[in-house]
């Protein structure tokens, strides 16, 4: 579970980790009455889950009230990246001198968590793995154990932190680490933390994933899970039961195991495609959970056409065709056009029955994946 800013800088700031003044909204006039009574000035930024917000429009730093209304109005009810806006955080601006990155996630290559520093806050920390990995100082932490206070301190100074600073940037890092370990997150970090002229930090940004098969454990965490589900459509994948994240693309892919739809996906990016979600279905493919596959996708704007890829396992080809016949044959019109590919049991009887005035079948996955990228672009180019 992927919480909003707004709530894990709720959860940072019970934890005693400094950010700044804010307040949630979702008009534009509260809006300006939360950046009137904050004092300016102020950033106003879109509550979706998605990176590079402020590249993309959906982060804005005003002065005055007239400014702070053009923004609120521009940014409420954008589509981010694919995700509607219906709520910012307005928020004191913090006039910094340098940015810095900490967090804590899972390395299972090492199976520890590690505890990550660096002087490159503000930019996408995926980037600097990649392309400077020295830049980003690593300390594992034993679990049995916790988070020492030296190892804190140890990364803050490896990593090049100011003296004057790296203190309290150690005992922020010390804190997020006994929020992953008590709160059950998968991931946790603040990008920037911000260095103000006093040498004070602040938590500028918040990320905070959760493991949902732990919430039982946290009935606090438990109850933003509805307003964490960050769209209309990832709100219908826990009501259906799906696995399923939403991605940038224009191709939808459907299919009946993780590794499945992984292996879809990346077929889709090798033949010039692009994903524009993960979603498994599970086992089985009867008609009502393909029916519910297949609003979900069909309600993605983003997408031009859909790739379905079922192995037939214990769930047999013809089975899974009978499904997709019943339930295509409920949409008065199919909006996407879409492809099919069966394999396994009773595969061939599958593929016989599949009614091709409502689908286009091919055999194989690597013929199904490049028709659905050819329909998805010539569809784009209308």
């Amino acid at each position: 579970m992927k919480l909003h800013e707004y709530q894990a800088k709720g959860v940072f700031a019970d934890a005693g980790i400094p950010v700044p003044d804010s307040t949630l909204a979702s008009t534009v006039d509260d809006a300006v009455t939360a950046a009137d009574d904050i004092g300016y000035p102020v950033a106003i930024k879109a509550q979706v889950q998605v990176g590079g917000r402020g590249k993309a429009g959906g982060i804005e730093l005003v002065d005055d009230a007239e400014e702070a209304r053009e923004a609120a109005d521009d940014i409420l009810g954008m589509d981010l990246k694919g995700l509607h806006v219906d709520r910012v955080l307005v928020e004191a601006a913090v006039d910094f001198t340098d940015e810095l990155y900490v967090g804590v996630t899972m390395d299972r290559a090492e199976g520890r968590p590690v505890a990550m520093v660096s002087t490159r806050g503000g930019v996408n920390i995926e980037e600097v793995a990649e392309e400077e990995p020295d830049a980003i100082v690593r300390e594992h932490i034993d679990p049995a154990f916790g988070m020492h206070p030296y190892q804190a301190r140890k990364a803050a100074f490896e990593a090049g932190i100011d003296r004057e600073v790296a203190i309290d940037a150690a005992s922020i890092l010390t804190q997020l680490y006994e929020l992953w370990d008590d709160k059950d997150a998968t991931e946790i970090e603040v990008n920037p933390l911000m260095v103000t002229a006093d040498d004070e930090v602040i938590a500028a940004d918040a990320v905070m994933n959760i493991d949902e098969d732990a919430l039982f454990r946290h009935p606090d965490l438990a109850e933003m899970e509805e307003e964490a589900a960050g769209d209309d459509l990832e709100a219908k994948a826990n009501e259906y039961g799906f696995d399923y994240v939403r991605l940038s693309g224009n191709t939808g892919i459907i299919g009946n195991g993780a590794g499945l739809v992984m292996t879809t996906l990346d077929l889709v990016d090798y033949y010039g495609g692009e994903p524009a979600n993960f979603l498994d279905i599970g086992g089985g493919a009867k008609a009502e959970r393909v029916t519910n596959a297949l609003d979900m996708v069909f309600s993605d704007e983003n997408v031009d056409s859909v790739v379905f890829n079922i192995f037939g396992g214990i769930t047999r080809g013809d089975e899974v065709a009978m499904g997709i016949n019943e339930a295509l044959e409920q949409f008065d019109e199919i909006p996407k056009k879409v492809v099919v590919r069966l394999a396994g049991t009773n595969a061939e009887e599958g593929m016989e029955i599949l009614n091709t005035d409502l689908v286009t079948v091919e055999e194989t996955l690597e013929d199904a994946v490049q028709r659905a990228v050819e329909y998805a672009d010539a569809e784009e180019e209308q």
